[in-house]
């Protein structure tokens, strides 16, 4: 079984940038899509940047332009670079990946346990 590992969270003042990083261990054959989702307090989980195993990718509205998705396939490691962060940019940050385990197995979709932003002056 693969486990996802986040890290690069803290604490911000607005304007500034944090680089997150999620690394993917265990037994890997495959990673297919890699998300990153945010939940703020008292707010639903909501879908801020995803990138395919080719490098295409998409992002949530209110973070394009600032926010930036990125994979390295050799390492299964994915980032998110956030520049330009606000303080509605704060909430816990979570990385989802569709894991193919074994050559034979279907993708699971598999989640870190997340790591926390929080921008504020």
């Amino acid at each position: 079984q693969a486990q996802l590992v986040e890290s690069g969270g803290g604490l911000v003042q607005p304007g500034g940038s944090l680089r997150l990083s999620c690394v993917a261990s265990g037994s890997i054959f495959n990673i297919n899509n890699i998300r990153w989702y945010r939940q703020a307090s008292g707010k639903q989980r909501e879908l801020v940047a995803w990138i395919s195993r080719g490098g295409t990718t998409d992002y949530l509205d209110s973070v394009k332009g600032r926010f930036t998705i990125s994979r390295d396939n050799a390492k299964n490691t994915v980032d998110l670079q956030m520049n330009s962060l606000k303080p509605e940019d704060t909430a816990v940050y979570y990385c989802n990946a569709d894991i193919q385990s074994t050559r034979s197995s279907a993708p699971r979709s598999s989640w870190g346990q997340g790591t926390q932003v929080t921008v504020s002056a």
